[in-house]
């Protein structure tokens, strides 16, 4: 039994407990960030969402890059450095006053994230042995979400209190964690830059055709996520019957599934033939979601409630199989050396997903009065039927280790 919820002792476990932590203070953080921004620092809704989007393109724009450092100077390095910025940027946001201060405090969260992000996965490579590595981010994935939960929680209460001192403990309270997880980091066993990294220049990963198709995957699967999130509660709201609160309900159950399944979702991701079958099921199970929430439109009452929580159990279950089929690929096909690179390139793709997804998908499926969502589903079956050949392409094609 405690093999299901914990993984083995040693290292996969403390990186489980340092992912619970991080995600706790993100968490409390997330839940009133648009809230501080408005209320504490007196920015306008219209300010705060240009700040964002400017963080956004920042992300984008440094994915490769830093992942670059992290190839050169090691994971654990480029981890623990991006910690440090993280709690240096949530230090000073009480201190923001304007609209050019909050640009540049957003652009140092932006260099932590893809700091930690890229240090994160590029140590998770190389410490943890190949043949628990993707069971292991798994198990990471679904503690992150744990700890999202509980953090959201205590979000929720801070901004209750309707006080300046609430709205302060939010960003404070993450700074707190991004420290301790970074002390965390910084005593975990060392795990050195692969021989030769940090020789190539990162756009060389772009010469990798192959891989920057399977990096197109990827960004076609982040529409799922973005249909959940964005999507169908705009659909849910404007184009069906459905209670309001019954989105609270569909989101914790998404949620539950995803901490409970999460870990076993990976038992087929443990070779290339394994994870591209994953994927398939992903995008086919995407499109029928689709097709599901488009006949939400026309039912009534319970049925339409049911109709909302099937579409969010295969949108659920796309999720699980995308990510761990991400798993794989973005640590078992890079070279040793330049795992940093290529999981920026995968991040600049998926990055691009981020930028125009909301506003496309939406359009299509809300703005449309329901018949873009079968676009929106040729699309993922499009896309599985482009997995197999892409990702044989890729394993055909050798990858140069400098």
């Amino acid at each position: 039994m405690i093999a299901r919820v914990l993984p083995p002792p040693g290292l996969a476990r403390q990186l489980v407990a340092q992912s619970a932590l991080v995600a706790v203070g993100w968490g409390v953080y997330l839940t009133g960030s648009v809230v501080f921004f408005t209320v504490y620092t007196g920015l306008s809704a219209v300010q705060v969402g240009i700040g964002f989007s400017i963080s956004g393109l920042l992300t984008l724009l440094l994915s490769l890059p830093l992942g670059h450092v992290a190839d050169r100077i090691g994971g654990q390095r480029a981890w623990v450095l991006g910690s440090a910025v993280g709690v240096l940027a949530f230090l000073l946001y009480p201190l923001v006053g304007a609209f050019w201060s909050f640009v540049a405090v957003l652009a140092l969260q932006a260099l932590s994230q893809g700091l930690t992000d890229a240090g994160r996965q590029v140590y998770t490579a190389a410490a943890v042995p190949q043949e628990t590595r993707v069971r292991t981010m798994a198990f990471v994935r679904a503690y992150l979400n744990v700890g999202f939960t509980v953090g959201a929680g205590l979000g929720a209460a801070a901004i209750a209190l309707d006080s300046r001192p609430g709205l302060l403990a939010l960003v404070l309270i993450n700074a707190a964690g991004i420290f301790l997880s970074g002390l965390f980091v910084s005593r975990m066993p060392a795990a050195p830059a692969a021989p030769g990294a940090g020789r190539s220049l990162p756009w060389g990963v772009l010469r990798d055709h192959p891989y920057t198709a399977l990096t197109g995957i990827f960004a076609v699967m982040f529409f799922s996520e973005v249909l959940f999130s964005t999507v169908v509660p705009l659909w849910a709201i404007t184009r069906t019957d459905a209670p309001k609160p019954v989105l609270g309900a569909l989101f914790a159950m998404n949620t539950i599934l995803a901490v409970l399944l999460q870990v076993p979702a990976t038992r087929g991701a443990i070779s290339m033939a394994g994870s591209a079958r994953l994927s398939r099921w992903a995008a086919l199970t995407t499109a029928a979601a689709c097709l599901v929430f488009a006949g939400s439109g026309r039912t009534g009452g319970w049925v339409t409630i049911a109709v909302l929580a099937l579409g969010v159990l295969l949108l659920t279950a796309a999720e699980l199989w995308s990510s761990a089929a991400e798993f794989y690929f973005t640590t078992e096909v890079p070279p040793p050396d330049r795992r940093g690179i290529y999981l920026g390139a995968a991040n600049t793709t998926i990055g691009i997903s981020k930028f125009i997804g909301p506003a496309a998908l939406t359009f299509l499926a809300v703005g449309t009065g329901g018949w873009g969502w079968w676009v929106i589903a040729a699309v993922f079956a499009a896309t599985a039927l482009l997995v197999h050949p892409v990702v044989t392409w890729v394993g055909r094609t050798p990858r140069r280790l400098a």
